[in-house]
């Protein structure tokens, strides 16, 4: 995945000059550099390769690669196609809406794609959808702009949007409670999950909107607070970023799952361990710890769960070994997906829905 680059190369036109390109591609590969994470040629798991200067170009420019989604979509779902605009401003989504909706829908899982994807991408490498199916939830893909971020990345690093009311975590809010009325989804059953920058923004809006979101799911992100600009968000990646107990939001604690690679050298693992503390420092006074070693699909890892002493889970964290940046258990045809490994959409929904969100902080 192309690193969360600061959106500062936006187009000044529909074109970009080819000088003007290599000048921006340029700049990029010379930033990277000055903070050490020029990507390497040996990294990735599930198909990362370093994204070639025409590659980029072709992502500035706004090209489009077909028409054709590639999501699979069973008779009688919708993968639906809209855009939501209120006083903070508008964003694209993508809404799946299961057949089995016609069952009743059991909630709403909002998924944040990561740098360089699509709303599309992002569902074809988690498999969502076929989960939406067998539990009867609608899935929604907020968008982001490239004339907003120009490697698609949610704006995790502004200062502008790490607040509530505020820029993206208030459109994202809004868009979320305007689909959950619309679907009559429990409040108690809205939940939000991101990989790499789109989960460092799904950290965001636990934070500022817990009385929104009753989950966060967490995939290669980042804690909440720990960058302000784009020199800090490169430090927090490599593992630098600034304590997050000492910049945390108030107020009591969203239930959090996290998947983090021990392999990730785009966002150092450390930093699925401060979203793991953080969201401790603010729930329970004490918790029960209970680490379990196992293995699955090649990969072992470690699970250790943290619960209340009224027997709620408050955060569950895997460490995935040997995982790099993608999402662990992930499908063939997405990107940043590596099969192996345990199942991050399977754990993540088992997570949203085995408790009441109706008891949070206690």
């Amino acid at each position: 995945m192309f690193k969360f680059d600061a959106g500062a190369m936006r187009p000044s036109g529909p074109a970009m000059r080819a000088d003007q390109l290599e000048a921006a591609n340029d700049l990029v590969r010379r930033t990277l550099a000055q903070h050490g994470l020029m990507p390497a040629a040996s990294e990735p798991q599930g198909g990362e390769t370093p994204m070639s200067a025409p590659g980029l170009a072709d992502m500035l420019s706004g090209l489009t690669r077909g028409a054709d989604t590639g999501v699979p979509i069973p008779q009688g779902a919708e993968f639906r196609q809209d855009r939501f605009a209120c006083d903070a401003g508008s964003r694209n989504y993508r809404l799946y809406v299961p057949a089995s909706a016609a069952q009743g829908v059991r909630g709403l899982v909002v998924m944040l794609h990561g740098c360089t994807q699509t709303p599309e991408d992002f569902a074809r490498a988690t498999g969502m959808n076929n989960l939406a199916e067998t539990e009867r939830f609608v899935v929604l893909y907020p968008e982001q702009s490239r004339g907003d971020n120009a490697q698609s990345c949610w704006n995790w690093f502004s200062r502008g949007d790490q607040r509530r009311d505020r820029g993206e975590p208030a459109i994202l809010a809004g868009l979320a409670r305007r689909v959950a009325q619309d679907h009559q989804v429990p409040k108690a059953r809205i939940f939000v999950a991101g990989l790499s920058a789109g989960a460092a923004m799904a950290v965001i809006l636990g934070q500022a909107y817990g009385d929104v979101f009753a989950a966060v799911g967490a995939h290669s992100g980042l804690p909440f607070g720990v960058a302000h600009d784009v020199p800090s968000a490169f430090a927090a990646m490599a593992g630098r970023g600034a304590d997050a107990a000492q910049v945390h939001a108030t107020g009591p604690a969203t239930r959090t799952i996290i998947f983090h690679g021990s392999a990730d050298s785009t966002v150092h693992p450390m930093n699925g361990a401060g979203i793991a503390r953080d969201a401790l420092s603010r729930g329970a006074g004490q918790t029960v710890q209970i680490c379990t070693d196992g293995e699955v699909g090649g990969r072992a890892f470690t699970r250790t769960v943290s619960t209340a002493p009224c027997g709620r889970t408050q955060v569950e964290e895997w460490v995935v070994d040997g995982l790099g940046h993608a999402w662990s258990g992930g499908q063939a045809g997405g990107s940043f997906a590596d099969p192996n490994g345990p199942d991050a959409s399977a754990e993540m929904v088992r997570f949203f829905f085995e408790q009441d969100a109706s008891g949070k902080g206690c």
